[in-house]
């Protein structure tokens, strides 16, 4: 027999042998295992969620939500309102009414002080501001005002209205202050009123005005009173305060020199003037020692119907500063 014609058969492995045997059923205690794990799993998932929602339902049965309040609370009805001012303040009870606005019939804790706080500041008067409550009924609110030191007008000149600017520049109405002194307060000239939300824009450059005005308040007092504006238009480039007078006078001074001096000297310009007849002038301090002075003589009183002649120029006095017509101008030293 040929070897190549021999076939020998393919080995056979115990896996290819047909096993058809079912696999065992889960007894009863395996299902009630099965069961009680599944039962847990749900309880824990339970217990979660009822501790997140009481956790959720504490929190905001303490903390107030507005127009949510308890009874009590909203039994304490707000009844007194209480004002406290800086010293020197003139608002009263009266202007804070109506500045707060509240509703009839409000509580204390229904009060949003914060928002109260902040209409008090939209008047530019209020430098500060702070509410407090007083139980049972009353709420206690305390300012700090702005005082004026000058006036100016804003508007056209056929809708126009006079405000109140303070030493930082701030500018306001102005409630509550003695019309008197009002009308004493000199008018601000050379500056420019910027509109800035419901107001305008602070005055740059009133510190050395409200210096100016404050020293002269205090030495020389006869000397303010004749005042009508400062200006404000040299100041920033040349560092000169221009101040016009009653009789129609100007006098200069330098915002960059200590005033007191430039008032005493003053004082005693004025005083060595006050036989002159009544003429324009213009006093420059600026210059420090050397002080020019320029007296513009008063017009001779014309005829009806005549013309007016051009007046001869007048000699000019020298006592320890110049005296000079208007055309020309020199300085001498003290």
């Amino acid at each position: 027999m040929n070897s190549e014609t021999i076939r020998t058969p393919a080995v056979r492995n115990w896996r290819d042998i047909a096993q058809p045997v079912r696999s065992r059923a889960m007894s009863r205690g395996g299902r009630w295992r099965r069961v009680m794990v599944g039962l847990r799993t749900l309880t824990a998932v339970l217990s979660l969620a009822v501790l997140v929602a009481s956790a959720w339902y504490l929190l905001n049965a303490v903390t107030p939500q507005p127009g949510d309040l308890p009874p009590a609370a909203k039994a304490g009805l707000l009844r007194r309102l209480e004002l406290r001012t800086s010293a020197g303040g003139v608002l009263d009870e009266a202007w804070l009414r109506p500045a707060l606005a509240l509703p009839p019939g409000i509580s204390l804790m229904e009060l949003d002080l914060p928002r109260l706080r902040e209409r008090l500041l939209r008047d530019g008067q209020i430098e500060s501001a702070s509410l407090s409550r007083e139980f049972p009924d009353r709420l206690v609110v305390r300012i700090t005002e702005r005082s004026p030191v000058a006036r100016v007008r804003a508007g056209s000149a056929t809708a126009s209205r006079d405000l109140l600017v303070s030493a930082d520049g701030t500018v306001f109405r102005g409630a509550g202050h003695d019309p008197a002194m009002i009308e004493g307060l000199p008018w601000l000239a050379g500056v420019s009123l910027v509109a800035e939300g419901e107001g305008f824009r602070r005055v740059q450059g009133m510190t050395p005005v409200a210096q100016l005005l404050s020293d002269a308040q205090f030495a020389a007092l006869n000397l303010y009173r004749s005042w009508v504006s400062v200006s404000l238009a040299r100041l920033e480039s040349d560092r000169e305060i221009e101040v016009a007078t009653r009789n129609g006078s100007t006098v200069v001074f330098a915002a960059s020199r200590e005033y007191f001096a430039q008032l005493a000297k003053l004082d005693y310009l004025v005083e060595r003037l006050s036989n002159t007849p009544a003429a324009r002038v213009r006093i420059d301090l600026s210059y420090g020692r050397n002080v020019p002075v320029r007296i513009d003589p008063p017009e001779p009183a014309a005829p009806a119907g005549a013309r007016r002649a051009t007046p001869a120029p007048v000699p000019a006095a020298r006592p320890f500063f110049s005296i000079l017509p208007s055309a020309t101008t020199q300085r001498t030293s003290p």
